[in-house]
């Protein structure tokens, strides 16, 4: 397969491009699509049976949304470094541990964003640190909560809703 890409739009935390596709047997493809580094997200355990989550004001949606801490990487950035950056940024907390629970694509059909989203565990308190941009207030509450909140709505984000599902599979076995 051949690609042709002209680039759209340049942003701070992404590039949106023009991808022609060249394929075997057939005429070739456009789409426009969204190139983005990659994020982290992270499923805070304060102990066993809670987890710090984040009120997060999103202004593409026009709404608080409650979230598993998270954020974006910088080109190259090792994801289990962001995590551990992001989740400080975020929340204050610092974790003693840190896994990988899984991977996920966001929304594949038109962006190019690998979500690696990470337990944290053994977490000590610290001060956060946001970004100027960034309204977010932490909120602890118990894992039963969480799930309640995953499964009546109350939580839409979808890094969120698979961080915490992922876990919860792990925990019940």
């Amino acid at each position: 397969m051949d690609e042709k890409e002209a680039t759209l739009l340049e942003a701070k935390k992404f590039r949106v491009v023009r991808r022609q596709e060249n394929r075997d047997g057939g005429p070739p493809v456009s789409q426009e699509i969204i190139l983005h580094p990659g994020a982290v997200a992270m499923v805070a355990m304060i102990d066993a049976d809670h987890v710090c989550l984040i009120k997060n004001r999103r202004i593409a949606v026009g709404e608080t949304l409650i979230e598993l801490p998270a954020g974006t990487l910088e080109p190259g950035e090792n994801p289990h470094i962001a995590a551990v950056r992001e989740l400080a940024e975020e929340t204050g907390y610092r974790a003693g541990k840190i896994t990988l629970l899984t991977e996920c694509f966001m929304s594949p059909g038109i962006l190019r964003e690998r979500m690696h989203i990470f337990l944290a565990t053994e977490l000590v308190e610290g001060r956060m640190s946001l970004a100027e941009d960034e309204q977010i207030e932490p909120m602890i509450v118990r894992w039963s909560e969480a799930i309640e909140m995953v499964e009546d709505g109350s939580i839409q984000d979808a890094k969120s809703i698979v961080g915490l599902l992922s876990y919860d599979r792990i925990r019940s076995k």
